[in-house]
C-alpha cells in the first residue's frame, strides 16, 4: 500500500507544485519510504511509497517506455507475472514493480485495465499521448483500498484524486468515496462499473437467491489460494490473529503455505550453491529471491491485541501455540485506547462508532507490529459478511432475506471493516491484505444457497451428523473441520468458537469504558441539542456524539462529513440499534448451547 495524490485539469501546475507536495505530505504515513512527484501541462501525480514489492526499482510515479503515460497506484496486483507473460514478445519492462503492468495493459485495453487485475488497488493513470490529456482512475471491486475523489467551486474543470480525505479537504468542497468496482475516464468526465460477478446485482433488493449447494473441498482450495497469492512479499510479514475463526483460519493456511514456500526456496539455494562450487561459473544468487525468503522469516509471526485477560487473547494465544507461530501479544489498558481516539479517528476519517471502536485496538496493535520490522499482514476481514456471520443475522425473516442482507454488507465493505483494515494499518505504514474478499473466493462463497447459511441460536439450535453446532458460518467451519486421519487446521475449540465482535473480543470493558467515558464529557444540554448541531445523521447516543464531535474537530467541512457512512444492523429484524456483538439477544443463550455442546 501507498498514498497517492492526483490533481488534473490544472492550467499553471508548476505553480501548484510545492502546494500539492503538501498535501501529499498529509499521507506519508501511508508510504513512509520514499516520495515522488511529477508535474505534466496540466496535472500533477503525488506519490508516498511503501515498498512491498520491487523494493529496489519500484519508485512512483511510474513512467512508460514512450514518456506519454504516467502511473501512480496504491496497492498491489497478485497477477501481475501472469499479465506480463499474456503480453507481446518484445514488451520492455524499467522495474520489478507488480503495478508496471497497469500501463502495459492501457496501451492494449484502454480504460478497460482493472477488469484485468486481480488484486487491491487504487490508481490514477495520465495519458498525454491524446489532446487534451486523459484521466483513468480505478477502485479494486470491493474497496479494499481507499481513494476519494474532489472538486472545487475555485477551479471549476479541476479533479482531485487522494487515497485520504485529509489531502483534500482544503482543496476541495464537494469529496465523494470513489465508488468501488468504478473506473473514472476524463474524456467524458464518466464513472463506469466493471466489475459485474454473477452474485452482483444494482439493487440487491432484488437479488434473486443463488440454489448452488456447498461444496465443502472447492470452498477450501479457493480460500487457501486466496491467501497463497497474498504472500507476495519481498519484506517480512505477518498474521493478525484474535483467536476467532477468520483470523485463525487465515493464520492457519499461511503457517502451512509459508512452510511450501520456504522449503521450496531453500532448496533452490541449495541448488544455487551447489551449482555455484562445482562446474561453470553461474550467476550470483538473486538478491530479490533472497529477500523473498527472508520474508517469510523461519516462522510465521502472529499478532493479537487485547485488555487483560480479554477473550481474544486467550484464544489468540491458544491457536498461535497449535499452529506453531511466532507470538506476540499485545496488551493495552481502557485508558490508553480513549486518549488514542482522536488520533484513531483522523486516520480513519470516519465518525461510525463500530469503526472507531473497532479500529482503536488495531492502531495501537499495528504501531507494535511495524516495531518488529513487519510491513505487511494477513487479516480476516470479509468473512462474516459474506457468511452471514453477524449474530443478528439468526433473525433474517426467510432465506432470500439473509442473501440480500450479505450482498447489501459486502457491498458497503468499504465503508466499514474495509476501511478500519485499511486505515488503521496505514496510518503506521502497515499493509493489511485480506484473503476472505478474493475475486475467486467470492465468486464460490457469494453464489452458495443462502439457506445453507442459514442458523439458530440457544435451544433451537441445530446438530449435524458429527455433532457440530449449525451456527453462524457453519459450512466455513465444516469445510475445515478435518477427518481424525487427516492433519487439523485448528482445534476444535477454536474451529466452533461462537462470533464475537473484533471490540467486543478485545475485552468487554473496552466499549463499556467508551460509553462511560462518553457520557463523562457529553453533558445532558449538549446531548439534548444534536439534532440542531448535526441535523443529518444525527448521533443517537452520548459514544456517537463524542465522536462525531472530534472528527468536526479533525474535517469541519460539510463535504468531508457526507463520506463517513454509519454501520447500523437490521433494526427490521428486531435487532439492537447499538452494534456491539453482546447487544444481540442471544449471545449469551449461544454460549450456553455451545458449551452444553
Amino acid at each position: 500500500m501507498c498514498g497517492i495524490l492526483a490533481v488534473h485539469g490544472l492550467e499553471k501546475p508548476v505553480t501548484d507544485r510545492a502546494r500539492f507536495i503538501g498535501l501529499s505530505k498529509r499521507l506519508r504515513h501511508r508510504g513512509p519510504d520514499w516520495s515522488g512527484c511529477y508535474v505534466a501541462k496540466d496535472a500533477i501525480l503525488c506519490h508516498e511509497r511503501l515498498a512491498i514489492v520491487g523494493v529496489d526499482t519500484g519508485a512512483q510515479p511510474l513512467v512508460s517506455e514512450d514518456g506519454k503515460l504516467t502511473l501512480t497506484v496504491n496497492g498491489e496486483i497478485y497477477n501481475h507475472l501472469a499479465l506480463r507473460a499474456g503480453l507481446a514478445p518484445g514488451v520492455k519492462f524499467k522495474t520489478h514493480s507488480d503495478c508496471e503492468i497497469i500501463l502495459s495493459l492501457y496501451q492494449k485495453h484502454g480504460k478497460n485495465v482493472p477488469a484485468f487485475l486481480d488484486g487491491m488497488f487504487a490508481f490514477v493513470l495520465l495519458d498525454e499521448s491524446v489532446t487534451p490529456s486523459r484521466i483513468i482512475a480505478a477502485r479494486d471491486p470491493v474497496g479494499i483500498t481507499t481513494l476519494y475523489q474532489g472538486w472545487s467551486s475555485k477551479r471549476p474543470g479541476v479533479t482531485y484524486f487522494a487515497s485520504e480525505l485529509k489531502a483534500l479537504t482544503d482543496e476541495c468542497d464537494k469529496i465523494i468515496s470513489f465508488p468501488p468496482g468504478h473506473v473514472f475516464d476524463s474524456r467524458d468526465n464518466s464513472t463506469t462499473r466493471y466489475y459485474q460477478p454473477s452474485w452482483f446485482s444494482g439493487d440487491q433488493e432484488n437479488a434473486l437467491s443463488p440454489t448452488t449447494s456447498t461444496d465443502y473441498t472447492l470452498i477450501r482450495e479457493t480460500l487457501e489460494a486466496a491467501v497463497r497469492k497474498r504472500l507476495m512479499s519481498e519484506v517480512p510479514y505477518g498474521v493478525l490473529l484474535s483467536g476467532g475463526l477468520d483470523s485463525s483460519l487465515i493464520a492457519a493456511i499461511a503457517v502451512r503455505e509459508t512452510e511450501k514456500v520456504a522449503q521450496a526456496q531453500f532448496e533452490a539455494r541449495q541448488r544455487k550453491l551447489a551449482e555455484a562450487t562445482s562446474g561453470p561459473p553461474t550467476p550470483k544468487w538473486d538478491d530479490r529471491s533472497e529477500r523473498a525468503m527472508l520474508a517469510s522469516w523461519p516462522q510465521l509471526h502472529s499478532f493479537s491485541i487485547g485488555l487483560e485477560n480479554s477473550p481474544d487473547l486467550l484464544a489468540a494465544k491458544k491457536a498461535a501455540h497449535f499452529l506453531g507461530t511466532v507470538h506476540y501479544e499485545s496488551v493495552f489498558t481502557v485508558q490508553e485506547g480513549l486518549d488514542a481516539i482522536p488520533d484513531v479517528i483522523y486516520h480513519l476519517e470516519t465518525y461510525d462508532v463500530t469503526t472507531v471502536r473497532a479500529s482503536t485496538p488495531m492502531y495501537l496493535l499495528s504501531r507494535k507490529i511495524k516495531a518488529t520490522g513487519v510491513k505487511m499482514v494477513l487479516s480476516g476481514e470479509g468473512s462474516d459478511e459474506i457468511f452471514g456471520g453477524y449474530l443478528y443475522f439468526h433473525a433474517a425473516p426467510d432465506s432470500k432475506s439473509f442473501h440480500q442482507e450479505c450482498v447489501r454488507r459486502v457491498k458497503n465493505l468499504h465503508t466499514a471493516d474495509c476501511l478500519r483494515a485499511n486505515k488503521s494499518t496505514m496510518a503506521w505504514g502497515l499493509e493489511a491484505r485480506v484473503p476472505f474478499l478474493d475475486k475467486a473466493f467470492l465468486e464460490v462463497a457469494m453464489n452458495i444457497d443462502p439457506k445453507e447459511k442459514q442458523f439458530s441460536m440457544g435451544s433451537s439450535r441445530e446438530f449435524d451428523d458429527d455433532g457440530r453446532p449449525k451456527m453462524e458460518k457453519y459450512i466455513l467451519r465444516k469445510a475445515f473441520d478435518c477427518s481424525p486421519d487427516e492433519k487439523p487446521y485448528l482445534p476444535k475449540s477454536i474451529l466452533w468458537r461462537q462470533k464475537e465482535q473484533f471490540s467486543d473480543g478485545v475485552g468487554y470493558s473496552w466499549i463499556d469504558g467508551m460509553k462511560d467515558h462518553a457520557a463523562a464529557v457529553v453533558s445532558d444540554e449538549a446531548f439534548a441539542q444534536r439534532a440542531e448541531r448535526w441535523p443529518v445523521d444525527t448521533p443517537d447516543t452520548k459514544e456517537a456524539y463524542y465522536i462525531r464531535e472530534i472528527f468536526q474537530t479533525h474535517f469541519p467541512s460539510h463535504a468531508a462529513a457526507k463520506t463517513a457512512v454509519r454501520w447500523i444492523p437490521r433494526g427490521d429484524w428486531g435487532c439492537a440499534s447499538d452494534p456491539s456483538g453482546r447487544s444481540v439477544s442471544i449471545h449469551n443463550a449461544a454460549y450456553e448451547a455451545t458449551s452444553q455442546a
